[in-house]
C-alpha cells in the first residue's frame, strides 16, 4: 500500500487516489456473457446443460437437488458449525423482522383518500457464490430476508459442488429448490427461465464479472428480471486516529484484500507514522494468511491516505463512497452525523467488519464501486412491492375537478380532462 499525504495532493490526485481498480476485459466479459444469455433463452435446458458441464464441471445428471440429497447434506455438517449458522440466522431474523413495511393512509384532500400497500414479490432468485469461497453468511443474508418478506416462489443457485453449509443455511432460511447452477448461466436461467429452472421476477447475490454482467444485462431486459443492486469487488476504508490500534486496523483491511485480487482497501489517518504502523502490521499478518496471494494483489491497488483532521476524513468516506467503513477513532459517535454515502459502518474499535458479514444481524449485501451514493444495504422492503390506491368520494371528485381540468388544459390532453368532467357532469 502507497500512503499519500491528502493535501499536498492535486484535485486529479486525490481523485486518482480514489479510484477502484478498473474492471478488465469488460468488452470481451460482455460478449462472453451475452452470448451466453442468448442461447439458453433460445435453447432452454439443452444450452444450460451444456454451459453447466463446461463452465462448471457439473457432470451430474440432476441440476436441482431432491428432498433426500438436501437433507443428507445438512446432517454432514459439523454440528459447531450448525450452532454457528443458527446464532447467526436468529440475529439476521431479529433485524430483518423489525423491517416492517410503513404503509400510509391520508385523506390528502377533503373526500380525496391516499394509502401505500405492500406485498411480496411473486418469485426471486438468490445467487451464492462458490468457488475459492463458498459464502454460508451469503445464503442466509439472501434467504432470511426473503422469507420475511413472504415470497411464495424462492429458488437458489450456487456453483457445483455446492457446500454442505450452504444448503443447511438455505434450507434453514427455508429455502426449498436448489440448483446446482453457477455463473452467467445461472443467471440467465433465473431470468428467463427454461425446463428445469423456473423463471423468476428478480435475483438477489453477489458474484465474479460474469455474474455482475449478466445480472446488468438481464435486468436492462424487459422480460429478464430485476437485480437487488449494481455491484462490484469487495471494499472498506477505514478512518483512524492516533489512539487506534494497529493490529485491529490491518485485521480490518485484510479483512477485505483476502476477497478478491479486485478488491480494494482504504485506509484514512491523521498521521503519517500510524500509517507506517499499519502497514508494518499489515505485513506480519499477511505472512500467515492462508489466502496471502489473494490479499497482496489486492493490497498493490490499495492506498493509506493521510489527512489533516477527522473532518477531512470525512470528505474522503464521503467522496469514495464505501461499501464498508470501519471508525477506529477515540469518539466515533461524533463522526456519524456526518458520514454519507456508504454501505455499513462499524463503530469503534470492537466492532470489526467480520461480524456484519456474518452474525451481528444487518445484512451484508451492499452496494460497491461508488454505488454507495444512490443504492442501499439490502433488507427486507427489496423483497417487497410497493404499490398506491387512492380513492375519491362524490365530494371529492367535485372539489379537485377544476385542479385537475386546469392542469390537464395545460398539457394539452383533452382525454384527461374528459374522464373528470364526464363524472362531474353526471352528478
Amino acid at each position: 500500500m502507497e500512503i499519500k499525504i491528502w493535501n499536498n495532493l492535486s484535485d486529479c490526485q486525490k481523485q486518482a487516489a480514489l479510484t477502484r481498480p478498473a474492471q478488465s476485459s469488460s468488452d470481451k466479459v460482455q460478449e462472453i456473457v451475452s452470448n451466453i444469455i442468448s442461447r439458453i433463452q433460445k435453447e432452454g435446458d439443452c444450452a444450460l446443460f451444456e454451459f453447466s458441464k463446461t463452465l462448471d464441471r457439473f457432470e451430474g445428471k440432476n441440476l436441482e437437488w431432491t428432498k433426500d440429497e438436501i437433507t443428507e447434506a445438512c446432517s454432514r455438517v459439523d454440528q459447531e458449525l450448525k450452532t454457528a449458522i443458527d446464532t447467526a440466522y436468529e440475529n439476521i431474523k431479529k433485524f430483518h423482522q423489525a423491517q416492517e413495511p410503513h404503509c400510509v393512509k391520508l385523506e390528502t384532500y377533503p373526500g380525496i383518500v391516499c394509502e401505500t400497500h405492500t406485498h411480496p414479490i411473486d418469485s426471486v432468485g438468490l445467487y451464492v457464490p462458490g468457488g475459492s469461497a463458498p459464502l454460508v453468511s451469503t445464503a442466509l443474508m439472501l434467504a432470511v430476508p426473503a422469507a420475511i418478506a413472504g415470497c411464495p416462489e424462492v429458488i437458489l443457485c450456487s456453483p457445483p459442488p455446492i457446500s454442505d453449509a450452504i444448503i443447511y443455511a438455505a434450507t434453514k432460511a427455508g429455502v426449498k429448490r436448489i440448483f446446482n447452477l453457477g455463473g452467467a448461466q445461472a443467471i440467465a436461467a433465473m431470468a428467463y427461465g427454461t425446463e428445469t429452472v423456473p423463471k423468476v421476477l428478480k435475483i438477489f447475490g453477489p458474484g465474479n464479472q460474469f455474474v455482475t454482467m449478466a445480472k446488468r444485462l438481464v435486468s436492462n431486459d424487459a422480460h429478464g428480471a430485476a437485480i437487488d443492486m449494481p455491484a462490484g469487488p469487495s471494499e472498506v476504508l477505514v478512518i483512524a486516529d492516533d489512539k487506534a490500534n494497529p493490529e485491529f486496523v490491518a485485521a480490518d483491511l485484510l479483512s477485505q484484500a483476502e476477497h478478491g485480487p479486485d478488491s480494494q482497501v482504504i485506509l484514512v489517518t491523521q498521521s503519517e507514522d500510524f500509517a507506517k504502523k499499519a502497514m508494518e502490521a499489515v505485513d506480519r499478518q499477511l505472512a500467515v494468511l492462508p489466502r496471502k496471494e489473494i490479499a497482496t494483489k489486492a493490497l498493490s491497488k490499495s492506498t493509506a491516505i493521510v489527512v489533516d483532521n477527522l473532518d477531512d476524513a470525512v470528505v474522503v468516506s464521503n467522496t469514495y463512497a464505501p461499501e464498508h467503513l470501519i471508525l477506529q477513532v477515540e469518539d466515533p459517535e461524533s463522526l456519524l452525523q456526518k458520514l454519507r454515502n456508504v454501505g455499513s459502518i462499524f463503530v469503534g474499535a470492537y466492532t470489526p467488519e467480520s461480524l456484519g458479514d456474518y452474525a451481528s444481524g444487518t445484512n451484508h449485501t451492499l452496494p460497491t464501486y461508488g454505488y454507495a451514493k444512490t443504492c442501499c444495504a439490502l433488507g427486507t422492503d427489496d423483497y417487497r412491492r410497493r404499490y398506491t390506491v387512492q380513492k375519491a368520494s362524490r365530494e371529492g371528485l367535485q372539489a379537485i375537478a377544476k385542479t385537475v381540468t386546469t392542469m390537464a388544459d395545460a398539457e394539452g390532453l383533452g382525454a384527461h380532462k374528459n374522464a373528470v368532467v364526464v363524472r362531474v357532469n353526471s352528478l
